[in-house]
């Protein structure tokens, strides 16, 4: 496999791959230039690069595992990169090696993608502490799933202490997101109103600290009376599984106030969840279902791959287009012809 080097399509023609153990020997050197490239092997589509990503993510499994992954998410406006920004800062400056892997929305009328979070953190991503990778959601939440995962993989291995992922916005993606990070910060607004925080009861449970942002005044009464609410809506909801008391705290990104209490309770929760064995065994659930996603992913790819099912394929999909066949039992007739 070291010997597979193709060009990416799309790109200068002189740019090729390192080999694999080239990019393993500077992923664990922590040679920025050599992780951003096997970040971009493991968001490559194309099946060469796919199997090269699959042998250096299994040669790195030994050094994976050890930082604190964060979710971070929130509407758009409430401050995200800013608080990110700010929030980051802090940790380096306290010796934290720090990932930020920006998930950006990719749009849906041509599939280009904004990634401007380098220059939203502007001054994080001078930062030599600190790396940001933007990443183009392009409109499929199961790719986004498979690369950040993969990409938070290679943050641990080249030895980052904490990766964050900052999400697209409240949606389908926190759900996402959730399901690979240790701990999940919701970012809100006081006095914004329904219309504007579209904050679901769902998203609300999936949080371990809700952060009002923007609280340049503490003092503020529309501040006390958010942070009374979202405490008491918090109550409303079923204990969760890790016995973790979720909190609610206010910060002013802009103002650096409120950042060091955020990290408090990030490391209270870490120790809780160390000491009472629930990080273990949730991240062993995360990698269980990660497993599962996995396998729908690769049969569907083969189904699109392979010229074999590709007749069976379109002409079953036309039958559910026409409404001739339900789509489920036309799922299933394509399974049993690929399985027979």
């Amino acid at each position: 496999m070291d010997a597979l080097n193709p060009n990416f399509r799309g790109r200068a023609k002189s740019f090729k791959l390192p080999s694999i153990k080239e990019l393993e020997k500077g992923i664990l050197a922590q040679d920025r230039g050599l992780i951003s490239r096997a970040l971009t092997l493991c968001e490559s589509k194309l099946a060469a690069h796919r199997r090269m990503a699959e042998e250096l993510l299994q040669r790195l499994m030994p050094y994976t595992g050890g930082s604190i992954r964060i979710g971070i998410t929130g509407v758009p406006g409430v401050g995200k990169s800013t608080f990110i920004e700010a929030f980051g800062k802090h940790l380096i400056d306290n010796g934290k090696k720090l990932a930020v892997l920006a998930i950006d929305p990719s749009s849906g009328r041509n599939r280009g993608s904004i990634l401007g979070d380098k220059t939203r953190m502007h001054d994080l991503s001078q930062d030599k502490r600190a790396f940001i990778r933007p990443s183009p959601s392009s409109g499929s939440l199961g790719g986004v799933a498979r690369r950040t995962r993969e990409s938070i993989l290679i943050c641990e291995a080249a030895g980052f202490d904490i990766v964050i992922v900052e999400t697209v916005g409240v949606g389908q993606s926190e759900t996402t997101v959730r399901n690979m990070v240790d701990f999940f910060m919701l970012l809100m607004l006081a006095g914004a109103g329904d219309e504007l925080q579209g904050i679901k009861r769902g998203i609300m449970e999936m949080a371990d600290l809700l952060l009002i942002n923007k609280a340049d005044d503490p003092k503020d009464a529309q501040i006390k009376l958010a942070m009374g609410e979202y405490k008491r809506a918090l109550h409303l909801f079923p204990p969760n599984a890790n016995d973790w008391i979720p909190k609610v705290l206010s910060c002013s990104a802009l103002h650096k106030t409120g950042i060091s209490e955020a990290w408090e309770v990030i490391e209270s929760f870490q120790n809780q969840q160390i000491n009472n064995g629930h990080l273990q065994k949730e991240r062993q659930r995360q990698a269980l279902d990660w497993f599962e996603e996995s396998i729908g992913e690769m049969v569907l790819d083969q189904v699109h791959s392979q010229s074999i099912y590709q007749d069976a394929y379109k002409e079953i999909r036309i039958g559910v287009e026409n409404g001739d066949i339900e789509a489920g039992v036309a799922a299933h007739r394509l399974i049993e012809k690929i399985f027979k």
